[in-house]
This record gives C-alpha cells, structure tokens and sequence, in this order.
C-alpha cells in the first residue's frame, strides 16, 4: 500500500503541476496575509494559544492552481512551508476539486522526519453542493512526518452555510492504536477580513484537549 500510494502522489503531483504552471499570460497571481489569535488546525490547538500569523501566493489559470502557503505559531513544528497544486471547477451547482499539498516543517520538531518531498504529503478531494461540502483527507507519503504519524491516517470533513455563518463537524482516524478524534467548528464572518470560530471536541481519545477554543482572525487579500 505504502509503495502504490507513493506512486500516486508522484503520479498526481507531475500531472497537476505540469497543468498549474501555465504561461504568465493566461495566469492570475494572488495572495492574502492573515493573523489569528492562534493556530487552529483540524480543531487542535497547534500554538497553545499563542498568536498565528500566515501568508499564501497562488497562480490560477483554467481551473488549475497551484501556491505556497506559510505559517507561524504551531509550538511543536515551528514554522509551516505548505506547496500546493490542484484543479477544481463548477457544474450547475456541483462544485469539485482535487489537490495534493506537500507539508514541511523546517525548524521544529518535525525537521528531521523523512517525507518525499516535505514531512508528509495530503491528496485532498472537495464535493460541494449549494451551501453543503464534504472534503477528504488522505495522507500518501510520509509516515512519521508532521501530525499524519501514520499514513494510514485520514481525515473527513461536512460542511454547511448560511449567511455568514458557517458549520464544520470534521472527524480524524489517525490510523495507530484505534486512535480517532471528531469535532464541530461553528464561524462567523463579520466581514471579508474579520472572522471568529469556536471548535469544540465532540469525541477524542487519549489526551483530551481544552473543551472549547475560540479563535479570532482577520486577513487582508493582496492582489
């Protein structure tokens, strides 16, 4: 398994790539800045409630994509180096995409983990319909790398809109010792730049985390 998955992200990302860096032209380029009181990852604390602060670059062309996206405040992995391509699109009132993305962590404790290329790498599959969406996770190369300690590991995501309210109830299986996790996130949109979420664990084995975690962010597009 191991072996053909490997094969799949090497197989994914030249396709994708090869799509995604099209002449200047026909591409447009942009970007955000954001800061967050903290790091909130798939309902985990990563900063401990120290500030975040995250930046991304994307070239788009004809559906495809592909980018950078970079990060502080993660306590353990220190600074996140995120490269990103994909393809998505919109059919009536389907929407779809597919992406790989390449994590690296450079500076903390995850430096010295072996991932092809980066710490581990995530094919990522988005259904959406009217104001409803379901995302899968799959991790595909690196076994120790990052927060997927297992590549086994995969992650799931509903979610549903209504104004400026959002919903999410996401589910982890990391794949280790029966090991899962699943929370519900609830964000509001002030406007285009201002935002709050409260995540808030609904199941969780192990260590369980604080009961609740608010987070206020505010980001800026930069075109």
């Amino acid at each position: 398994m191991k072996f053909i998955k490997t094969i799949l992200a090497g197989s994914l990302a030249a396709t994708m790539l090869a799509g995604a860096f099209i002449p200047a032209a026909n591409a447009e380029v942009a970007g955000s800045a954001s800061v967050a009181t903290s790091y909130l990852w798939r309902g985990y604390d990563l900063g401990s409630g120290s500030p975040a602060a995250s930046a991304d670059i994307v070239g788009s062309s004809n559906g495809m994509y592909a980018g950078l996206w970079v990060s502080s405040g993660d306590k353990t992995a220190g600074t996140e180096f995120d490269l990103f391509a994909g393809y998505g699109g919109e059919i009536d009132n389907l929407s779809y995409d597919i992406s790989l993305i390449s994590y690296s962590y450079p500076t903390g404790d995850f430096k010295d983990t072996d991932g092809s290329p980066g710490d581990f790498m995530e094919v990522i599959l988005s259904l959406g319909y009217g104001p409803f969406g379901f995302t899968y996770y799959d991790n595909v190369a690196g076994d120790t790398g990052g927060y997927a300690a297992s590549e086994d590991y995969r992650y799931i995501t509903l979610s549903a809109s209504a104004g400026q309210w959002s919903f999410l109830l996401g589910d982890h299986d990391f794949g280790i010792n029966d090991d899962d996790a699943t929370h519900f996130d609830i964000s509001y949109s002030y406007n285009d730049n201002l935002s709050f979420t409260m995540s808030n664990w609904l199941k969780h084995t192990g260590d369980k985390p604080s009961d609740a975690i608010f987070v206020v962010s505010y980001s800026i597009a930069i075109d």
